[in-house]
């Protein structure tokens, strides 16, 4: 046990004095709240401040879609309207539009008997995803004058089309109930996410590389001398996991002073918040270790089989599929945490950290979910270590010779 613990102890103090600590422990973060606070200042900008025009047969109806468009103030229209359009008058707005004086057409022909029918150009494809918006504009107009045209008084008109909000709550397991926080778990889902897989690619494929820089430097017959192949291989586990767990509080305790200072105040701003509960905290930790022990242990075992870092470059899809696979199951979280494929993801070992993570910030997960997940995890890499070790042993000794199966399953008979 000494011996790992000095090991560690060599691997942590190295990791943590070297300058690429210090630049991704610093530059990281900076860049993240860098992207997340220009989209938060560009996302409340999106689709606003637009110069719209409404060529219409019908003078009221577009006059009304002009008014409901005018009521939301968020949007901060500029509206012009041309009714009773001609073709000339149509032929003239896309020449505006070829010029940008403007940035869409909206176009709405009543002459088809009983029919209504709408049509939005624009130059550019991103304008449609907000068109939406125009159709809620345009059937309330159109529902405004349908009641008119009934006789229906304007002030019951505006009773019957007044909005109705919804709000949403979720239900938990103990039967409580609590208001739903809108995209404030999908952010947070991202960003635990973020935090998991980051470190835990990083440093496991760094401790593969030490690995076979240590190899080919043969430091390793000088350091066999005084420890086991499998003292080595544990101490630099512990040793480069506390480096990642370091990194990752200082991450966090860097978060917490900011978003507490005045600098955030401008980002922070409205009702959008992120809030993590005890539980969430102390689960992280546990899953990051776990994850990193396992993807460190298989990455360790299969460093000793190269001889350059060339040679373990081929191994890198295997670190990076399963947090393809729990990133891109992210969108079925957030539509059913519970679905059978989120919860596969959630106690299969190489995707389980990156998965069950945001999900118990989504709903309230059975606990004998995680259970099941971190006993699945413990025995996995108890299993990855026992094949690691024993290609340590042998494979850290072997020089000018490339692994191959059958040479690799002699060194497991060896060991």
């Amino acid at each position: 046990m000494r011996n790992i613990l000095l090991i560690a102890k060599r691997e942590y103090l190295e990791q943590i004095r070297g300058r690429a600590f210090l630049f991704s422990t610093v530059l990281v973060p900076l860049l993240i709240a860098g992207m997340v606070g220009w989209s938060a200042m560009n996302s409340g900008k999106a689709g606003t401040g637009k110069h719209l025009a409404i060529a219409a047969d019908n003078a009221a109806l577009a006059g009304q879609v002009r008014r409901e468009m005018l009521y939301d103030t968020s949007a901060k229209l500029t509206v012009d309207v041309v009714a009773p359009a001609t073709p000339e008058d149509r032929a003239a707005l896309r020449m505006q539009l070829k010029s940008k004086a403007i940035d869409g057409i909206l176009a709405i022909d009543t002459s088809s008997a009983g029919a209504i029918t709408a049509s939005y150009t624009s130059l550019s494809l991103g304008d449609f995803a907000g068109i939406g918006g125009l159709q809620n504009y345009l059937n309330r107009a159109v529902v405004h004058q349908r009641l008119i045209s009934s006789e229906v008084k304007p002030a019951e008109i505006d009773a019957i089309l007044k909005w109705v909000p919804i709000e949403t709550i979720q239900l938990g397991e103990t039967a409580k109930t609590g208001k739903s926080k809108g995209m404030e778990p999908f952010f947070k889902a991202f960003l635990m996410a973020m935090l998991l897989s980051m470190p835990i690619l990083l440093y496991g494929m760094n401790m593969a590389r030490a690995i076979i820089e240590e190899k080919t430097s043969r430091i390793f017959e000088v350091m066999l001398a005084i420890a086991r192949p499998d003292d080595l291989l544990a101490g630099k586990l512990l040793g480069v996991g506390a480096v990642g767990l370091t990194q990752i509080s200082i991450w966090v305790a860097a978060a917490a002073l900011i978003t507490g200072s005045a600098l955030a105040a401008p980002l922070l701003t409205g009702n959008f918040a992120i809030h993590f509960s005890w539980f969430e905290g102390l689960l992280f930790p546990v899953y990051f270790v776990l994850g990193f022990a396992l993807f460190s242990a298989m990455f360790s075992g299969l460093a000793a089989t190269c001889e350059t870092s060339q040679d373990l470059q081929m191994y890198t899809p295997l670190a990076a599929v399963p947090v393809w696979i729990a990133f891109g199951i992210l969108p079925v979280l957030m539509k059913d945490p519970s679905s059978v494929w989120v919860v596969a993801a959630s106690l299969f070992p190489l995707t389980a950290p990156y998965v069950m993570v945001p999900r118990m910030g989504m709903e309230t997960v059975p606990l004998w979910q995680f259970a099941a997940s971190i006993g699945i995890m413990v025995l996995s890499i108890w299993a990855t270590l026992w094949f690691s070790s024993r290609l340590y042993r042998v494979g850290i000794l072997m020089y000018g010779k490339r692994a191959t199966l059958p040479e690799i399953a002699r060194w497991l008979r060896y060991s």
